[in-house]
């Protein structure tokens, strides 16, 4: 082993005392040559001021620790001033950066899916939006001509989310799809969802790459958002909806919520107990309610920045805005009345074949029942029994692409529905201006201004069958007023239940939240009724 050998004691002085007089004189170089530099930039500066600049009157600032410098007013601020104008006045015309979150949205399925993909595609149209959605829709995004990465990106999520639908058709029952237990489900499941969209947006997110998030689904107002409050810490607002559900049982149809195995709609008040509902709530910049059920559960802090918008709309490819004539209705004729949905008892389609009844066998009126389901065996028994058979037609489910062909044929819609969150049949058949007959519960009557259609009280069984009896005697003798109110229906659905009506309404939200504009849109409920 070698011993170390360190240099004498005086040699190492003088080496430090060499090296500290270097660094000196190294300093006293580097500060002049920054003095030198420092007078150069000064001397620059005064050559390049026009003779204009230098007669402009000056405002001395004297301090302690700085130079006498001579400060020019309207040379440097009004410049910064109007760079910053300009800013504004383009971050003001731009359209806004959305990113839109739409789990369940697919073109090719039906019901929420169908609604998200509508809207969410209505947006991109109207401002610059890219979509998020779970893995299972990814095909038909494309198949629909969507580029992935450019208009949208699939997350994967697809085995919790298949558990959640397996376990619900299980526990429903057979024929008995039980939408309050697949809400509860799901929302065990989506914040996984929301947890990997963090993962792969929170970067671009953070880096101010979009101005807004918009989670059109799912629907449900009781499922808590994950980003929300991550969203409100980097300050970028956060919107929901529209949402819609709570629709409670009306008073006096327990029979027919046993019917439906609605038994996990008994805990729905459990959601106010969900982890996450409270802060998402609060997070959130606005909440877009599709419905005054939904509105008036929000608490009041939140009901204040939360504006009414129905979550269905017309697409215009399959019920395009045709006037009606009003001359084709020969008074003498039947009155057709027709229904559209799924053939289950909380639809009332049996309140209308009773009040009917009366008009269907003395040939005064013919009933168009366009759908399937559970009911229809005892549907068409009772119908046999009562020997109307001849005035009611009943062909089960027909393609949608089809649908507004057979619903011209009718002068009444007639849909008397117990417990309904959306009615987007009740707008298509306003589109093509037939008057529509609701129950005053649920999202249908919010759809159906004054002189648009008819919506009957909610009561007893007992009463709405006569009221709806009354109400088809009286319509089937004044045709012409159904074809006014017809006509009054499809100008309504022109103004606000268009695809592309509710992408501007929703764009007037962002502008709001934006701050590029001073008041809070409101459209009245039912929308155009202030």
């Amino acid at each position: 082993m070698h011993a170390m050998a360190f240099p004498p004691v005086a040699r190492l002085s003088r080496a430090e005392n060499e090296v500290s007089r270097v660094t000196r004189s190294t300093q006293r170089v580097e500060e002049s040559q920054e003095t030198f530099v420092s007078h150069l930039e000064r001397q620059a500066t005064v050559a390049r001021l026009s003779k204009a600049e230098i007669e402009r009157p000056t405002t001395i600032a004297i301090s302690q620790n700085s130079p006498l410098e001579p400060q020019r007013s309207g040379d440097r601020q009004p410049k910064a001033a109007r760079r910053a104008s300009a800013a504004n006045q383009r971050q003001a015309t731009r359209k806004p950066r959305v990113l839109i979150i739409a789990e369940a949205a697919n073109p090719a399925l039906t019901s929420a899916a169908l609604v998200g993909w509508a809207c969410a595609r209505a947006i991109a149209a109207e401002v610059d939006a890219h979509i998020v959605t779970e893995w299972r829709n990814r095909d038909d995004f494309l198949r629909a001509g969507l580029v992935e990465g450019k208009d949208f990106t699939a997350i994967n999520n697809r085995r919790l989310q298949h558990l959640s639908w397996s376990l619900t058709n299980k526990l429903s029952g057979k024929g008995n799809f039980s939408w309050s237990l697949y809400a509860m489900l799901s929302n065990l499941a989506y914040p996984f969802f929301e947890r990997k969209l963090w993962k792969q947006f929170g970067p671009r997110l953070r880096a101010g790459e979009f101005d807004v998030v918009h989670r059109i689904l799912p629907l449900s107002p009781t499922t808590p958002s994950w980003i929300a409050p991550k969203l409100k810490k980097i300050g970028i607002p956060f919107m929901l909806g529209p949402l819609n559900g709570g629709v409670p049982w009306p008073k006096g149809f327990e029979d027919l919520r046993r019917n439906e195995r609605d038994f996990a709609g008994k805990f729905r008040w459990l959601h106010k107990l969900s982890p996450g509902l409270r802060s998402t709530r609060t997070c959130s910049s606005t909440i877009l309610a599709a419905s005054r059920t939904t509105l008036n559960e929000l608490p009041e802090a939140v009901k204040s920045r939360s504006v009414f918008i129905p979550e269905n709309a017309i697409d215009l490819a399959k019920f395009p805005l045709t006037p009606r004539e009003v001359s084709k209705t020969a008074s003498d004729a039947p009155l057709r009345l027709s229904f559209v949905g799924r053939l289950v008892a909380l639809k009332g389609i049996d309140m209308l074949l009773e009040a009917a009844a009366p008009l269907l066998r003395s040939g005064g009126a013919t009933l168009d029942l366009i759908g399937d389901g559970p009911e229809r065996g005892r549907l068409s028994q009772w119908i046999k029994k009562e020997g109307l058979g001849h005035a009611v037609r009943m062909d089960g489910w027909i393609d949608h692409a089809k649908l507004g062909d057979r619903l011209r044929e009718s002068d009444l819609f007639v849909f008397p529905s117990i417990r309904e969150f959306g009615g987007g049949a009740v707008l298509e058949a306003m589109a093509l201006g037939i008057p529509p007959v609701v129950l005053d519960h649920g999202g249908p009557p919010e759809l159906v201004p004054p002189g648009t259609g008819f919506v009957l009280p909610m009561t007893t069984r007992e009463d709405i069958v006569s009221r709806l009896r009354d109400l088809l005697i009286t319509a089937a003798a004044d045709r012409r007023s159904l074809a006014e109110a017809g006509q009054r229906a499809q100008q309504h659905v022109r103004e606000f239940f268009t695809w592309e009506a509710k992408a501007k309404q929703i764009a007037e939200v962002y502008a709001w939240l934006l701050h590029r504009r001073d008041t809070k849109p409101q459209w009245g409920t039912p929308m155009g009724c202030k």
